[in-house]
């Protein structure tokens, strides 16, 4: 290792202080002969049991023992030795020091880098030396290059440190590959975003890239057209020509589709035989009209052309239905439920054709208006009803808390499940007040349950957007829990991942603050959106609840349990619990079992109960009895 020659006792102490605080374990332990070998061993012993701030106390008996001439000797020996890759720089960014591991990672000579600029270790893509020198300590990842031109992504820390000369710091870059790492959160991602037949965008990609063709019109006041469109009678080539013949079908489809679309338009599968088309970029509402009926006008005369498929000449039709932003919903989920309606007047015309959404003519929108109104009426009426759904342990079937669901008693109307009046309560901001009542019961019902069960068990309540951006919300939490004589460890609080990633500095904060009061939460719904390991790393995160989409699916498609399987080994690498949701039957209970997912919860394990059920459910497990025995012998 070809180094600069001089390096006094401090300067070496302050390296390995460097690398070994990196976090980046190497095999840094080294035999060398002599009066220094007892001090070297010492500093790596102590940092390795925890006490560097014994060594700081203790700095000048430390250099003491160390020979100002041997230092630089001893300086390439240790670093020969560490496997993490180690970088070291003067401050203008001149290279002064490569180690074996660097150099091998790299693809260059040790010899080759020394004077040359720590710019070249940085690909085009990444963020250049100027970007980082300016912090004393930075943790990142990059992508570095090598020395044949490719890439290769690695996890950093970059220190600043006083060098020999205490006028000319030095700086440290400790790295590593992570090439394996990000492998798998790209497959992950695939397999998220991806339809795996017809390999366009999946349900939760397109609605993604539809909020994002919303902003961009929002931004440039432009218009947008959304086409949801659904082969007619799909299931009778199903039925007749069998599975196979139905997916080269779906294949076929979307090969005409996207020979018939305009440039930049963007197309998506939302499930089975439907489809969503985005077109944008039109300067009026009556613009985006016009052409989305001449493109849906071509769709439906380009499907009625035959098919053939494995021999068979097949006859098929679509119908379709559009909404236009910004007049039929400024939101993705306001704008997609309109499509639908359009779609569904559609159909009922009798399919093979194309329908807009008109609010005039359609009695879904006069429901939701009156839900709508009827809502705010609920906390007054007392008509909000809270019910618990076990979370169990399949190792041993103990029930081990419960996720509190609301329901809405709409008296002459029945039950109103979360999925219709939730939307509503988001948009009139309802939702603070169903949040908060929802926070207030579950602390009361936990308080019944502490006077006669010994370890009631966790419980995980929903939480909103809206309640996360409220400014006292923290102050709000604790107080309920303080009010009603409840720790917060007892329960959590679970985000979607959309919630999680909104803001995520000011989320980060926010969710830090409710950590320390001593709250666990959960990421809900997770592997419908966009997480990463790194990302999910910067949260306080203590459970990931896989959606009960993937779990339905698991036992059938490779692909979603490819997912399931990927997100569980992600849970064990961060050392947090995965929960799957939606386990409904037996079989999907034995996937859960075979991919070591310990905790489920679902319709298998019975129906949402009221607290009294709850109750007696928790009493009966602490008599001795187990009521899930035969669902996991």
């Amino acid at each position: 290792m070809k180094s600069i020659p001089i390096v006094n006792r401090a300067f070496l102490v302050a390296v390995i202080l460097t690398i070994v605080a990196a976090g980046l374990t190497g095999a840094v332990l080294y035999a060398v002969f002599g009066v220094n070998l007892t001090a070297i061993a010492l500093i790596l012993a102590l940092l390795g049991a925890g006490v560097s701030g014994w060594i700081a106390t203790r700095r000048g008996a430390i250099f003491r023992s160390l020979s100002h001439e041997g230092a630089g000797v001893y300086l390439d020996e240790i670093l020969g030795h560490v496997t993490d890759a180690v970088v070291m720089s003067t401050s203008d960014g001149s290279i002064v020091r490569i180690n074996r591991s660097a150099s091998t990672l790299l693809g260059y000579d040790e010899k080759e880098l020394l004077g040359q600029p720590l710019n070249v270790l940085f690909s085009r893509s990444s963020e250049q030396f100027d970007g980082i020198s300016g912090d004393p300590k930075k943790v990142g990842e990059a992508s570095f290059q090598t020395r044949g031109g490719g890439e290769v992504p690695v996890s950093y820390t970059f220190s600043r440190i006083s060098g020999p000369n205490e006028s000319q710091p030095v700086l440290i870059i400790v790295f590593r590959n992570i090439e394996d790492r990000t492998q798998d959160e790209q497959r992950i991602r695939d397999f998220a975003q991806t339809d795996a037949l017809t390999k366009i965008p999946n349900r939760n990609q397109i609605h993604h890239l539809l909020r994002r063709a919303i902003a961009r019109a929002r931004r440039e006041q432009q218009a947008l057209a959304l086409l949801q469109l659904d082969l007619d009678r799909f299931k009778d080539i199903n039925d007749t020509y069998g599975h196979s013949a139905g997916d080269a079908t779906l294949e076929a489809v979307v090969e005409r589709l996207t020979g018939i679309l305009p440039d930049g338009a963007l197309i998506g599968r939302f499930a089975g035989d439907a489809f969503a088309i985005i077109v944008e970029g039109f300067a009026t509402g009556a613009q985006a009209h016009d052409n989305a009926a001449t493109i849906a006008r071509q769709i439906v005369n380009n499907l009625r052309e035959i098919f053939v498929i494995h021999g068979h000449h097949l006859h098929m039709t679509a119908s379709i239905g559009i909404a236009i932003y910004p007049e039929d919903g400024a939101r993705a989920m306001d704008l997609s439920r309109n499509g639908d309606l359009a779609l569904y007047d559609a159909k009922r015309r009798g399919g093979d054709d194309f329908s807009f959404y008109d609010p005039d003519t359609n009695d879904e929108v006069a429901k939701r208006l009156f839900l709508k109104s009827k809502l705010r009426q609920s906390f007054e009426n007392d008509e909000l009803l809270l019910y618990y759904q076990p979370r169990v342990d399949i190792r041993d079937g103990r029930i081990i808390g419960a996720e509190a669901l609301v329901r809405w008693d709409l008296p002459g109307q029945g039950i109103v499940l979360p999925s219709e009046f939730i939307p509503l309560a988001e948009e009139t901001k309802l939702i603070l007040q169903i949040g908060e009542w929802v926070l207030e019961r579950v602390c009361t019902d936990y308080r019944h349950l502490q006077k006669s069960l010994a370890i009631p068990g966790r419980i995980s309540a929903n939480l909103s957007l809206l309640q996360l951006r409220q400014p006292d919300f923290v102050g709000r939490v604790a107080n309920i829990c303080r009010k009603n004589g409840v720790s917060p460890s007892c329960l959590e609080l679970e985000i979607t991942e959309t919630t999680l990633m909104d803001d995520s500095e000011r989320t980060i904060k926010v969710l830090r603050e409710l950590h320390d009061l001593g709250l666990h939460l959960a990421i809900d719904d997770f592997g419908t959106g966009y997480s990463s390991l790194s990302a999910v790393q910067q949260f306080p995160i203590d459970t990931l609840k896989i959606d009960r989409s993937f779990v339905f699916n698991a036992a059938m498609d490779s692909d979603d349990a490819a997912i399931v399987a990927a997100i569980i080994e992600m849970g064990r690498k961060l050392n947090i619990d995965v929960v799957a949701e939606g386990v409904e039957s037996e079989q999907q209970l034995a996937v859960m079992r075979k991919l070591n997912c310990n905790l489920v919860q679902g319709l298998l394990f019975g129906e949402p109960m009221t607290a009294a059920a709850f109750h007696e459910l928790l009493s009966a497990q602490q008599r001795g009895a187990n009521m899930y025995e035969a669902l996991i012998a």
